[in-house]
C-alpha cells in the first residue's frame, strides 16, 4: 500500500477527492487479485488429491478371488513405471507420465479400511481356496500349471496378472505372518534410474550373449567385462536382474502393501535400510564399505586347494588315528576351531551346465580330474572330450548304460515297482552315481553317497552333474540318517567287506533299511565261481540267514554279464524269536535306532515295529500320495509347534507352496532357471521340498542336530535327507549346491555357534551365482545382509515386518587376495 501511494504520487498531483478515490480503487484490485491468486491455488491442491486417491483405490482393489490385482497405468512406458488404476490409465494411454516425483509422492498413501478388508479376504482365501483336501478353487500349485501351459499363447500383460501374490498365510501357530509383496508391486517400485539403467542396453550385448555365457571368470577380465553375476543371459536373468534392482531401491511404501502409511509409523517394524538405499544410495554404500572392513575375508591355503572339506581333509588328525583298518581316515574328523576363509576357484571355472544337459557333460575345468578316467573309462563311467567330462550312463555292473540295468532290476522283481512302491533308495559306494542319475526317469529319488577316496571326485562328479550325492563310508560310525526309512538299497560292486566282522556293516544297513525292504546285491560273488567270491558268498548267505533277510531271488543280465541277488528285510519279529542262536544279538531297548549322529555302530539288530500306531508297522502309501498325506503314525504325536502332528503337517505343506508360487517364484530375484541342486538347511516337515515337487531340482533336508528330529517323517513322503550340526563343515565338495534356504536358522545358531564362521561354510558349499534365501528375524537378517555384502555378493532381495524378515543374496565369483594358510590341512 504505501509503495503504490508513492508510486502514483510521484507520477501526478491530484485533489483529495481524486486521492480519496484512487486509494479504494488501488484497494479494489489489490483484493481482487488477491481473490484471484487464492482461486488459482485451490485447483491445484484439489488436482494432487485427485491424482492420488485413485491411486490408493488401485492399489487394493480385490479381485473375485480375493487376491490384489494391479495395471499398468502406461502401455508405452516400462512396467517399472509407477502404476494409477484403471481409469486414470484410460485417460493417459499414450501419453507420457507428467510429474513422476508427485507420482511417487502420492504412492505413500494408503488406505486402512482397504487394507483390513483385503486381510479378511487373504484370511479367507487361504483357508478355503488352498486348504490340501477342500474347497473348489485351484490351488497354487495347479494355478501355475495352468499359467505354465498358457504361456505359449496369452500376452505378457495376461501372464502378469496370472502370477499370484505373495497371501497371508496361517503359520502353525494360528498367527498370520508370511504377507509378502505382490509382484506387480515390486515392479511398480522401481526407480527411474532403473528403467533407463534397464533399456539403455546396446544390441550387440544381447547379440554376444551366447558367446558370453561360455567365457570363464578370467576371459571376462581380460575383457573388461563385468563378472557374469551381472550380466543378464536370456530372459530369465533379465528378469533376474530387474528383482536385483528392486531388492536394492524399495520404497518404504510401494512394497508394503499390507501395511498402512500409519501404521508404519506407529510400529516402526517395517525395514528403512530399503528407503535409504532408494534415496540416499551413494552414501549408503559408502556406509556399507567401511562396514566391511570389519570382515577380513582371506583365501583357504590347503593342499586340497579348490577341493577342501575341512572335517575331511584334516590331515594332523588323521596323522594321530591310532588304526585306519576300518576306513577311520575317511570319516569326519573337524577341526578344533571352525574355518573363516574362503575356499578359492579351480582355475577356469565357469557358471556349471544347466540339467537335464548336465547329467551328460560337465566342464572339465569345474572338476579337473582325469584318474577315473583312466581307470574306469573302459567302463564308461567318465571320458575326457574336449572341454568336457562326458558321462556315458554306464557302471562298473552296466557299461551298457544304467536304463537297461535299472530296467533289469525291475524285471527279476517286479514288485520293487520303481517309483511307486520303491521310491527313496539309497546307493552305497556310488561312482560317479549315473544308477541314480537315470533313475530320475522312473520318479525315484536316490541318496548316493562314497568316501573320499582314491576315486578322486566321483561324489563331486556327481553333484556337478545335478545328481544328489553325499560323501560318506561305511566306518566306525552310524550313517547320518534314521532308522527305517529308505525303501531299497543298492550295492554294485560297491567295495564294502559286508561279509566281515559277522557281517557289522551289513547290520548298519539293516538299521536304516524298511521293514519290507530290498537290498539290491550286485557283485562277483554272486555269479563268479573263483575261491575268493564263492567264500565270500557263504559267509553271506550265513549271515543273512541269520540277519532274517529273505533271499527273493538272483537275476541274470545276459548284456552286462553280470547277476544280483535281492534280500528283503522281515516285516515282523517272528523270525528273532525262532532263532537258535541270537546272533547277531538284538540291541537293548535304549538303543534309539534315529540317533545316529556321531554314534558308533552297534553290532546289533533292532526290531521290527509291530504297533498299529508305530512308524515302520506298514508300507507307506504308494508315491505320489505319500507326499501329501500325513502318515498314520502322526495321530498319536504331538506336532513340532506344539499342536496335533496331522495339522501341522497340513498346514505346513500349504504354507510353503504359497511361499513358493506366490513368492519365491517370480518375487525374490531368483532365476530358477540356473537351480538345480538345492538345500534347506533346517527342515520340520520337508514341506518346503515337497512344494518345489514340479520344479526340475532335488532338495538336501538338513535336519539339525539340536533341533526337533523330523527327517524320519521327512523320508516317510517320499524326500531325502541329512542330521547335521552346522558349527562343523559339511560333509560335501565346495561348489555343490545352487540354493540354499534357511528358515529360522541363523537366529538359532547364534548361541553355540560362530555365524561368521557359518556363512564362511554357506560360501564354501554355494556355488557362484548361487542363491541363498534367508527367512529369520530383523537383526538376524541385518548381520547376513551385512555380512554378505562383505564377501561381494548382490542382495537381490530384502524385506522386513513385524520384526521378521526375508532375504536373498547371490554369490558372485569375488576371491580375496590375502591368504590364510590352514596349518591342519597342510601335508
Amino acid at each position: 500500500m504505501v509503495l503504490g501511494r508513492n508510486f502514483r504520487g510521484e507520477g501526478k498531483k491530484s485533489s483529495n477527492y481524486c486521492s480519496t478515490v484512487s486509494i479504494a480503487v488501488f484497494v479494489a484490485f489489490c483484493l481482487v487479485g488477491i481473490w484471484i491468486a487464492m482461486s488459482s491455488i485451490n485447483p491445484i491442491q484439489n488436482s494432487v488429491i485427485q491424482v492420488s486417491d485413485p491411486i490408493n483405490e488401485g492399489k487394493h482393489i480385490v479381485s473375485e478371488n480375493g487376491f490384489k490385482q494391479f495395471e499398468d497405468n502406461l502401455s508405452d512406458l516400462p512396467e517399472e513405471t509407477t502404476r494409477e488404476d484403471s481409469q486414470t490409465r484410460k485417460s493417459h494411454i499414450g501419453s507420457p507420465l507428467e510429474n513422476q516425483d508427485d507420482q511417487k509422492g502420492s504412492e505413500n498413501v494408503f488406505d486402512n479400511t482397504a487394507e483390513e478388508n483385503q486381510q479378511e479376504i487373504f484370511r479367507d482365501s487361504a483357508g478355503e481356496k488352498h486348504d490340501l483336501g477342500k474347497g473348489s478353487g485351484n490351488t497354487t500349485e495347479e494355478s501355475y500349471q495352468m499359467k505354465q501351459a498358457k504361456l505359449g499363447t496369452e500376452e505378457k500383460e495376461s501372464d502378469r496378472n496370472l502370477n499370484s501374490e505373495f497371501v497371508e498365510t496361517e503359520n502353525l501357530g494360528g498367527q498370520i505372518n508370511d504377507d509378502r509383496l505382490t509382484s506387480d508391486e515390486r515392479k511398480s517400485d522401481k526407480s527411474i534410474n532403473d528403467n533407463k539403467s534397464g533399456t539403455e542396453k546396446s544390441t550387440d550385448e544381447v547379440t554376444q550373449q551366447d558367446e558370453m555365457d561360455g567365457w570363464t571368470e578370467e576371459e571376462r577380465i581380460k575383457k573388461n567385462l563385468p563378472s557374469k553375476t551381472k550380466q543378464s543371459t536370456g530372459e530369465n536373468n533379465m528378469e533376474s536382474d530387474q528383482n536385483s534392482h528392486v531388492s536394492k531401491e524399495i520404497s518404504s511404501t510401494g512394497n508394503q502393501p499390507e501395511t498402512s502409511t500409519e501404521a508404519n509409523n506407529e510400529s516402526g517394524n517395517l525395514s528403512s535400510k530399503a528407503v535409504e538405499e532408494h534415496n540416499e544410495k551413494e552414501p549408503q554404500m559408502s556406509s556399507i564399505f567401511i562396514d566391511s572392513r570389519n570382515y577380513d575375508w582371506k583365501l583357504c591355503k590347503t593342499s586340497a586347494e579348490s577341493e577342501y572339506i575341512p572335517c575331511l581333509d584334516n590331515v594332523q588328525a588323521i596323522r594321530k588315528l591310532r588304526s585306519i583298518r576300518h576306513y577311520e581316515h575317511r570319516e569326519r574328523h573337524c577341526p578344533d576351531e571352525a574355518s573363516t576363509c574362503l575356499v578359492p576357484l579351480p582355475e577356469g571355472y565357469r557358471s556349471p551346465i544347466k540339467w537335464p544337459k548336465s547329467r551328460d557333460m560337465i566342464w572339465y575345468n569345474n572338476a579337473p580330474h582325469t584318474k577315473l578316467v583312466e581307470a574306469k573309462g573302459h567302463q564308461n563311467w567318465v571320458k575326457v572330450t574336449g572341454e568336457y567330462l562326458t558321462f556315458p550312463g554306464g557302471g562298473t555292473q552296466f557299461k551298457h548304460g544304467a536304463l537297461h540295468y535299472i530296467e533289469f532290476i525291475q524285471k527279476s522283481l517286479p514288485s520293487i515297482a520303481w517309483g511307486k512302491r520303491s521310491r527313496v533308495i539309497l546307493d552305497v559306494g556310488c561312482g560317479v552315481a549315473s544308477f541314480g542319475g537315470y533313475l530320475f526317469e522312473k520318479d525315484v529319488l536316490t541318496m548316493s553317497f562314497a568316501p573320499k577316496d582314491v576315486h578322486e571326485a566321483q561324489v563331486q562328479f556327481a553333484l556337478e552333474r545335478g545328481i544328489p550325492a553325499t560323501l560318506g563310508v561305511m566306518g566306525t560310525k552310524r550313517l547320518p540318517f534314521p532308522g527305517s526309512v529308505f525303501d531299497l538299497l543298492h550295492c554294485a560292486r560297491c567295495r564294502v567287506p559286508w561279509h566281515e566282522e559277522g557281517g557289522k556293516l551289513l547290520l548298519e544297513l539293516n538299521r536304516v533299511l524298511r521293514p519290507g525292504g530290498y537290498f539290491v546285491w550286485s557283485a562277483t560273488p554272486v555269479y563268479q565261481k573263483d575261491p575268493e567270491d564263492v567264500g565270500i558268498w557263504k559267509d553271506m548267505s550265513k549271515i543273512t540267514k541269520s540277519m532274517c533277510w529273505d533271499l527273493v531271488v538272483i537275476g541274470k543280465d545276459k548284456l552286462n554279464g553280470i547277476a544280483a541277488a535281492i534280500y528283503r528285510k522281515p516285516t515282523d519279529n517272528e523270525c528273532y524269536y525262532r532263532r537258535l542262536k541270537n546272533e547277531p544279538p538284538m540291541c537293548n531297548e535304549s538303543d534309539d535306532p534315529n540317533k545316529a549322529w556321531n554314534i558308533s555302530l552297534q553290532d546289533c539288530m533292532h526290531k521290527v515295529p509291530e504297533g498299529a500306531s508305530e512308524r515302520g508297522s506298514v508300507w507307506p502309501e504308494q508315491w505320489p500320495l505319500r507326499l501329501e498325506k500325513a502318515p498314520y503314525w502322526l495321530d498319536s504325536q504331538s506336532g513340532f509347534y506344539g499342536r496335533a502332528a496331522p495339522v501341522e503337517f497340513t498346514a505346513d505343506y500349504k504354507h510353503w507352496k504359497n511361499v513358493i508360487y506366490r513368492s519365491y517364484l517370480n518375487g525374490i530375484g531368483v532365476n530358477w532357471s540356473t537351480v538345480r541342486n538345492v538345500m534347506e538347511m533346517r527342515a520340520v516337515y520337508g514341506g518346503f521340498a515337497a512344494a518345489l515337487r514340479n520344479f526340475k531340482v532335488w532338495v538336501m533336508n538338513v535336519v539339525p542336530i539340536d533341533s526337533q528330529d523330523t527327517l524320519a517323517l521327512i523320508y516317510e513322503r517320499g524326500l531325502f535327507g541329512i542330521y547335521h550340526d552346522w558349527c562343523e563343515s559339511f560333509s560335501t565338495y565346495p561348489r555343490s549346491y545352487d540354493l540354499l534356504h534357511a528358515d529360522a536358522l541363523f537366529s538359532n545358531l547364534k548361541g553355540r555357534c560362530n555365524i561368521v564362521a557359518v556363512v564362511a561354510e554357506v560360501d564354501r558349499i554355494l556355488r557362484p551365482e548361487g542363491y541363498l534365501i534367508v527367512r529369520d528375524n530383523v537383526e538376524t537378517i541385518s548381520e547376513i545382509e551385512n555380512i554378505a555384502k562383505s564377501l561381494n555378493w548382490d542382495v537381490r532381495f530384502s524385506y522386513s515386518n513385524a520384526g521378521e524378515g526375508l532375504l536373498c543374496v547371490q554369490k558372485t565369483f569375488w576371491r580375496p587376495t590375502k591368504v590364510e594358510p590352514i596349518l591342519s590341512a597342510i601335508v
